[in-house]
């Protein structure tokens, strides 16, 4: 069975690349498939005769890219989506959909997959533009994700901020169980905050509360409940 995996470059790409155990993946080039081109991309598909595509291209950092250029985030994050969601359609491909824990308010935290979803920020406003359109192909599987690069790059971690943080290397690893899955699945670490996690890794990391840095107030209980991974995982 061959898997089309979009985003082979960026940064989780790369990570998936050396440390995946799932074999027959294609990372195709921009130039070798387009997803704003929807026409191209059906070819590449036919041509590949491939049976499973894991979507993890898009537009993430830097966060106020999303707000200096809309255009640009949407032509990622959803046109693009969608046109996948429209060839998997056409031909019958399961596609796997990686989305982002920042979909949910963000308040309360503990959210579950089937949780009323509100945005806060342009960024989550776009890949929940994309989920829409892959809520409507019965033949999919949306990730809810919560990730980050190894170690901690950041100078700052807000002490604040309750999130599931896990490290790209964790979700390779978890990835090829989840596969065979539709529906929505929300993935991540242990419950805590942001600086907690990130002096596990990085013991420069200076904790600081988020309205000192970001001059604004944010929701700060972005975590998720892995019941059903969990579930999953265990069965």
């Amino acid at each position: 069975m061959k898997i089309i995996f979009t985003g082979g470059s960026g940064r989780f790409g790369k990570i998936f690349q050396d440390k995946t155990r799932l074999k027959n993946i294609l990372y195709p080039t921009k130039k070798e498939l387009n997803i704003l081109n929807i026409a191209s991309t059906k070819k590449y598909i036919q041509r590949t005769k491939s049976k499973v595509i894991i979507h993890a291209a898009g537009l993430s950092r830097p966060m106020d890219i999303h707000d200096k250029n809309i255009k640009l985030s949407i032509d990622k994050n959803i046109i693009g989506t969608c046109n996948l969601v429209k060839c998997c359609y056409d031909l019958n491909i399961k596609l796997i959909y990686l989305s982002t824990n920042y979909v949910y308010p963000g308040f309360k935290g503990n959210y579950k997959e089937s949780d009323p979803l509100l945005p806060y920020n342009n960024y989550a406003w776009s890949k929940l533009g994309g989920e829409s359109a892959v809520q409507m192909y019965k033949n999919s599987l949306i990730i809810r994700l919560c990730m980050t690069e190894k170690p901690f790059i950041h100078k700052y971690a807000f002490k604040d901020l309750i999130t599931n943080f896990i490290f790209h290397e964790e979700f390779v690893k978890i990835l090829p169980k989840l596969i065979k899955y539709k529906g929505v699945i929300n993935f991540g670490g242990k419950t805590m905050s942001v600086f907690n996690f990130a002096k596990k890794t990085n013991k420069n990391v200076k904790g600081i509360i988020s309205t000192k840095l970001l001059k604004k107030k944010i929701p700060l209980n972005h975590s998720m409940s892995l019941k059903k991974v969990n579930k999953i995982l265990n069965d």
